[in-house]
């Protein structure tokens, strides 16, 4: 079972990832070593508020997003698993996967 730290390394990577940044460029916008960045990202090291707060303010999100659904991720859930799969997707994908879902939803509920 992840870790907390290491569900939230995953979420910090996929988001630096979706905004073209590398670790380098996220660590300069964050004013954070590299190196750090690559242990957060990994899970081998726990932020603090104030580390959480600069990778929001690199990566332009709210903390929430950060922490959206970990619960329901740690627990390897079902709803889990398929946000561990969609995370790692590009906003368009995203949607694509979200249109897809409704359809499929729609078919079930007509059946």
């Amino acid at each position: 079972m992840e870790t907390i730290a290491e569900i939230f390394g995953k979420r910090v990577r996929s988001l630096r990832k979706q905004r073209g940044l590398s670790q380098e460029k996220l660590s300069e916008l964050c004013d954070l070593h590299p190196t750090y960045i690559g242990q957060i990202e990994r899970g081998e090291k726990n932020a603090s508020l104030e580390t959480i707060m600069s990778l929001c303010k690199g990566l332009d999100v709210p903390p929430s997003l950060l922490f959206e659904n970990i619960g329901a991720v740690s627990e390897k859930t079902i709803p889990g698993d398929i946000y561990d799969i969609v995370i790692e997707m590009s906003e368009n994908e995203q949607k694509a996967v979200y249109d897809i879902i409704k359809s499929i939803k729609a078919i079930i509920n007509s059946l």
